[in-house]
């Protein structure tokens, strides 16, 4: 399951409705997917302490680098790990959406 829809299932649950119940032929779970991207789009950008976390890693790979460099290094990272999650949302909302009943 990804992470996109287990936040959706999530979401689903806390709203006190079955998430695998069927609303107009898809799981009640799938409503809640725009949700969801809604907030991988706001959480895109890493803040300063999420850069500034992931340069400690990034600082063993190559020490010839400035901190400013690592700092970059580990947003962008963070960026990919985010469009990745984007896509498989957009995948997932396609999906559903081209399901008959949808």
């Amino acid at each position: 399951m990804s992470p996109i829809e287990k936040a959706a299932r999530t979401l689903c649950s806390i709203q006190g409705e079955d998430e695998d119940s069927l609303s107009a032929g898809v799981p009640r779970w799938t409503a809640y997917l725009s949700q969801v991207m809604a907030v991988t789009d706001a959480l895109h950008e890493p803040d300063r302490a999420m850069q500034e976390a992931g340069l400690e890693i990034i600082r063993y790979v190559g020490r010839e680098e400035s901190e400013l460099g690592y700092q970059s290094d580990a947003a962008n990272i963070w960026r990919f790990m985010m469009d990745v999650l984007h896509q498989d949302g957009q995948h997932l909302m396609a999906k559903i959406a081209a399901k008959p009943g949808a």
